[in-house]
């Protein structure tokens, strides 16, 4: 397995800064984001490390050329839009972006582009999962011909009352998992797998794993720590009470989650999300993040 880490919190720096911390650091490998040039709609969202708008050969080999002077390879492409919003216009610009994506990952050598399915958190699942098969055939299709996996994250992006209960993405357990490799019917379609994600719904990370280990194409190291006083008040059908937290901070078992990890063959990238706010202060703050969670992932994969 390669250690690396998630570009989006080095959102200020530029991709050579990044790969030059990445260097200097010891990582092996970054997750580059890859969002459309502009504001971003959402914390961590919107962080343009690489833009594939128009990516030409020229621009390919010139990020290739400064990954290999650092030493530091891309573990995948990240776009993390909702493929599945409510807006039809929306839902084409997202899909066009994510297919330009996936078209500039061979041109770098990298295999994979990590992203999520998405949701239009006012329909149910079944509605939603009608959606998906108008929308996902074409990218994962298009995926097919460049030769690239796609990773789907399984966080629910349930931040607030307006979006509750479902979330704005669809692929969050088990069941929804078999039900989409069932619909899309590829090899190409796989799992970003963050057992932050699964710490909150009570669903067993190792478990998942050794289900669906030959799915896994990129692994996110991220903790997620249960607030037990705001779980009192609210309840689970609350918000509020779960909070991510560096690895090691949280209520991941670390070494269950390896265990299994290894017991599937899984061999490839595992990047360091940050997305702590006790780490937000500063950029020195964000680098500290990454140097600790370092330390501590280092001792499962040595």
């Amino acid at each position: 397995m390669q250690l690396g880490f998630v570009s989006a919190i080095l959102g200020d720096l530029s991709l050579e800064e990044v790969f030059s911390f990445a260097a200097d650091e010891g990582f092996g490998c970054v997750e580059v984001m890859c969002w459309p040039p502009g504001k971003a709609d959402r914390r961590y969202a919107g962080v343009c490390h690489l833009d594939v708008s128009d990516f030409s050969e020229k621009q390919a080999d010139s990020v290739r050329k400064l990954a290999q002077l650092r030493g530091v390879a891309i573990s995948g492409l990240g776009y993390y839009p909702n493929p599945l919003d409510g807006d039809a216009g929306h839902r084409k610009m997202v899909a066009e972006h994510l297919k330009k994506v996936i078209s500039a990952a061979p041109k770098l050598g990298v295999n994979v582009v990590n992203t999520f399915i998405g949701r239009d958190h006012r329909r149910n699942v079944e509605e939603n999962l009608a959606l998906m098969k108008e929308v996902w055939p074409g990218i994962v299709k298009h995926a097919e011909v460049c030769s690239v996996r796609i990773g789907i994250e399984n966080c629910p992006m349930l931040f607030s009352n307006d979006e509750w209960p479902g979330g704005k993405n669809l692929a969050i357990s088990p069941d929804l998992w078999r039900r989409l490799f069932a619909e899309l019917q590829s090899s190409n379609i796989g799992l970003n797998i963050d057992p932050s994600h699964l710490i909150w719904q009570q669903i067993d990370a190792a478990r998942c794993i050794r289900e669906f280990g030959k799915q896994i194409v990129h692994v996110h190291a991220k903790d997620e720590r249960i607030d037990q006083d705001e779980l009192y008040e609210h309840g689970v059908l609350g918000l509020g009470w779960h909070k991510p937290k560096l690895p090691g901070l949280g209520d991941v078992n670390w070494g269950a989650f390896f265990s299994a990890l290894t017991d599937t063959g899984y061999n490839g990238p595992v990047c360091i999300e940050v997305e702590d706010r006790a780490f937000e202060g500063s950029l020195e703050d964000r680098k500290r993040a990454l140097r600790q969670s370092k330390r501590f992932l280092e001792q499962y994969m040595a």
